[in-house]
């Protein structure tokens, strides 16, 4: 008796597919400029340039002697840096260099400071939690730049006077508060009012309180909006001019009165003046460039509400 068995059938060969080769990434649609696109851009430059030219032409000039700078305009002359040594060495009336930028950093630097301390609470009421009549009270805020400031310079004085105040710092740190807290309020609601009233109450069902919601959520949101509506009021104040010469002339006043005292009745003062503008502008176009990608962000997220 036979024991043959039928062949085990051999398991099938796994087939192999071919290695696929990777897919190559998607092109992007290359974007040509349009001839109306060009033009635009032309144009932006040129305007761009044309407001440029004046800053470039006082940065120029405060490297020349005198008699170049009022001389036939010209770009070809031997650079020296003697009107910077005048402008910083020479003592004008009462007040150096040192001492008026002394002078601008305490009063600026106070006076934005309080600002935002007093802005951010107000802006924060009225953008998320509205009283009745917030719209009043907003108006009411902007209302106060409506006056122009020379029909208050003399009640100014007066009460200056009174409390011995003037030729201080304390005056000009109390009317530049005064002066920029409408505008930080107004910008700071605006970008108050993007941030999703969830988010607040998320946090307030956590158990966070008032100034915790303010300090942990909502400040950390907005903060490219704080930092352009502090830059905004930090060009304000240090630009600011007659208050700083009316109400503080002497000893204790700011750079821009400093660089008028530059100006002199006798001789020629160009390039010496140019020298002060440039120094006096350095401040405001370092803060500009470190705070510049924080500042278009906020003014961003103003323009979109």
């Amino acid at each position: 008796m036979s024991t043959a068995t039928a062949p085990v059938p051999s398991a099938p060969s796994e087939r192999r597919e071919p290695a696929r080769s990777p897919r190559p990434a998607p092109r992007r649609p290359v974007r040509r400029a349009s001839v109306g696109g060009t033009v635009l851009a032309g144009v932006a430059w040129l305007a761009a340039a044309l407001f440029f030219f004046p800053v470039f032409w006082m940065f120029v000039n405060g490297f020349k002697e005198e008699a170049v700078a009022n001389s036939r305009p010209t770009l070809i002359f031997t650079p020296t840096l003697e009107r910077y040594r005048e402008v910083t060495a020479d003592a004008i009336g009462l007040l150096t260099a040192g001492e008026a930028f002394l002078n601008s950093a305490v009063v600026v630097g106070v006076s934005v400071a309080l600002t935002m301390v007093l802005a951010v609470p107000a802006a924060y009421a009225l953008a998320i939690r509205p009283i009745p009549k917030w719209r009043d009270v907003l108006f009411f805020f902007i209302s106060t730049k409506f006056l122009p400031i020379v029909g208050a310079i003399l009640p100014l004085w007066i009460i200056g006077q009174t409390l011995g105040i003037l030729n201080t710092w304390t005056i000009l740190i109390i009317l530049y508060t005064a002066m920029n807290l409408p505008l930080a309020v107004w910008m700071l609601r605006s970008f108050f009012s993007e941030v999703p009233v969830e988010l607040l109450e998320a946090a307030q069902l956590d158990g966070a309180g008032l100034l915790r919601q303010i300090r942990s959520v909502l400040l950390p949101i907005v903060t490219p909006g704080l930092t352009a509506t502090a830059l905004l009021c930090l060009i304000f104040a240090w630009n600011e001019f007659f208050l700083a010469v009316q109400l503080n002339p002497a000893d204790a006043s700011t750079v821009p009165v400093w660089v008028t005292g530059n100006v002199s009745t006798r001789g020629n003062f160009l390039a010496k003046l140019s020298a002060a503008s440039t120094l006096a502008t350095l401040p405001v176009i370092i803060a500009g460039w470190v705070a510049q990608k924080r500042m278009i962000r906020g003014l961003a997220m103003g323009a979109i509400k």
